[in-house]
């Protein structure tokens, strides 16, 4: 991973925490993973899935009872990451503040990085 020794490469908002938490407890399962892949108007979008195992060549974050995976592809992509969990009135969801992001559509979902 892209990392400053003693830094973890993402970090997690209390609200973040709370909901990975209850999403691990009520579906059983070892954590989140993280990624991106090609797609959307702005060409790159975050991925998130349920995980039961690690794969060897993921970075593990554990915050407060939260784990995280990051896919090794997406790795250098999410380094510098906030993640958020935001409750609206018509809708609630994950908000990565990501300092690496270049460009972003209007609708939040689809982002651009540098070079791509």
């Amino acid at each position: 991973m892209f990392a400053i020794p003693g830094t973890p490469p993402i970090t997690m908002t209390d609200r973040a925490v709370s909901q990975i938490s209850k999403l691990m407890a009520k579906g059983g399962h070892t954590g989140l993973r993280i990624g991106v892949k090609k797609g959307g108007c702005a060409g790159m979008e975050y991925t998130m899935d349920y995980v039961d195992e690690a794969d060897p060549h993921d970075e593990v974050i554990d915050q407060d009872g939260a784990r995280v995976l990051i896919a090794p592809m997406a790795q250098m992509f999410l380094f510098g990451t906030e993640i958020d969990y935001e409750v609206g009135l018509l809708e609630s969801g994950f908000k990565f503040n990501n300092p690496n992001v270049t460009e972003a559509c209007g609708c939040g979902e689809s982002i651009k990085f540098e070079g791509m």
